[in-house]
Order: C-alpha cells, then structure tokens, then sequence
C-alpha cells in the first residue's frame, strides 16, 4: 500500500512539473477568499485517483478537490497539491500528500516534493524515511534557539487576533518562525528535523495526515489543543518532539479559547 501511495505521489509530481513551464494559461477556481484551485489540482487528483482505484478499487477515498468516494473501512485522505497559491505564483514551496487510514488509525503516510525530489514517507510501526534515510525529529529542548514552522488562519478570520497572540507568545524567545504555505511540508519539515515545532489552526485532514504519521514515526508528538487526539476533527494541531511539544503547548494555552479546544 505504501508503494501505491509513491507511484501514485510521484506520477502525480510528474504532471506538476510539466505545468510550471505554463502556469499563466492555468484556468484557476476561486473556491473562498483566499482559497484557490486550478487545473493541475484536479487532474493530479485524478491521477492519483486512478493509481489507488487500479490496485484497491474497495477502498474509500477522501480528496480535497473531489471529496468523499464510499467503500471500505481502508480510507485513502488526499491533497494532490497543498500549496496552490505557492504554486500559481511560481513560489517554490507545495507538495503532494497521500495517507491511508484503517478503521480510523493512520498507517500510510507519504509527502512528495517534486521540486525537490524529496520524498517523506512511513509506515505505522516502521518508521519514518526521507529518500529512504531514517529520519528523526529534532533533539531541540528549549524555545530559545528553536526554529518553528506555522500557518495563518487565513480561513478562519475569527482566530486571527487569537492566532496573533499565540505567534507573540512564541515568537519572542525562539530563533525564528516560518510560514511557508505548504502544512504538509512543514510537517514533513519537522519529522526530518529541520523544524523544531509547529502549531496551526484549522487544517484539513489531507493537509495533515500523511505528516502526522511522520511525525509520529519519527519520535515526535501530535495532538490538538486540548492535548488530546481530536485534531483531524478540529483542525487545530500542535507538534514537535515531546519536550517541544509541551513546550508550544505551554506557551500558546494561556490564548486558547473554548472554541478552539
């Protein structure tokens, strides 16, 4: 199951990259304010589709362009391009994420950057891989000198001011924090070590699936902002190893509110 989720990451990143020659002629879809989808979103998710339904037409599929296809209890969660407006602007920063739950828990994970030709991916149980080497998350135990990774609530604009004093509350004493636009790179970013610890507000679950068992794979930790493993219901995530994790969680939950738990 992992290697259908690679074929199907990475004929998907073949067909993203023949379009960045061409990004101008792309028809785009304005699905909300500050949420796009183009041509290239849907007809990677078709690809991507196409590959699993070859190899386990049973199972169910949760895409983000093309929503809920019913079957069994093995559920694939896609985003064929989380990033788009990375991508429509040319801005080098968008990846491809593909998971597989049964009966609920992850246990396939993969995250492909084409640009790059970096590709994260895990099994439950057997670890986490970047370009088949043993990744782990950061040995970072303190916020200062910490590099954190993050997300606007650019679809919940009435987290904003809350989401602002979450940033001031972390931001003062680490090294740095960045938003680059792509969840599931962040994700993958942190399972690698490359960041030290991540929060965000509202995602999707196929913005964070497949980085979620990375992380877990990797040594790191996961919940919601209740401590608790409801994230892929509120969308709202905290991450890192464990003493970063408590870390972040420490620092933020002072500006927690009810809606957010």
């Amino acid at each position: 199951m992992l290697n259908i989720a690679i074929r199907a990451a990475r004929s998907a990143g073949e067909l993203i990259l023949r379009s960045t020659d061409n990004i101008g002629a792309l028809k785009v879809h304005q699905q909300s304010k500050k949420d796009f989808a183009s041509e290239i979103d849907k007809s990677a998710e078709r690809e991507i589709i196409r590959i699993i339904n070859s190899a386990y037409p049973d199972h169910s599929i949760i895409a983000e362009e093309s929503g809920h296809h019913p079957g069994n209890d093995f559920v694939w969660i896609i985003d064929p391009l989380d990033g788009t407006t990375n991508f429509l602007h040319g801005f080098p920063q968008y990846s491809i994420s593909i998971a597989l739950t049964h009966k609920g828990k992850l246990t396939q994970g993969v995250i492909f950057d084409p640009l790059r030709d970096e590709l994260f991916c895990a099994s439950r149980g057997a670890g986490a891989l970047l370009n088949n080497r043993k990744i782990r998350v950061s040995q970072q135990t303190h916020l200062q000198g910490s590099l954190l990774g993050t997300g606007f609530p650019f679809k919940h604009q009435q987290y904003l001011d809350v989401y602002l004093e979450m940033f001031k509350a972390l931001h003062t004493d680490s090294a740095g924090i960045r938003r680059t636009g792509s969840a599931a790179l962040d994700l993958a970013y942190l399972a690698a070590g490359r960041l030290d610890g991540f929060w965000e507000i509202g995602l999707r679950p196929w913005d964070m699936a497949a980085g979620i068992l990375l992380i877990q794979e990797a040594g790191g930790v996961v919940t919601d902002f209740s401590f608790d493993h409801h994230f892929m219901k509120s969308g709202n995530i905290i991450a890192g190893n464990p003493k970063m994790h408590q870390i972040i969680y420490n620092a933020i939950n002072p500006h927690i509110t009810d809606a957010l738990k």
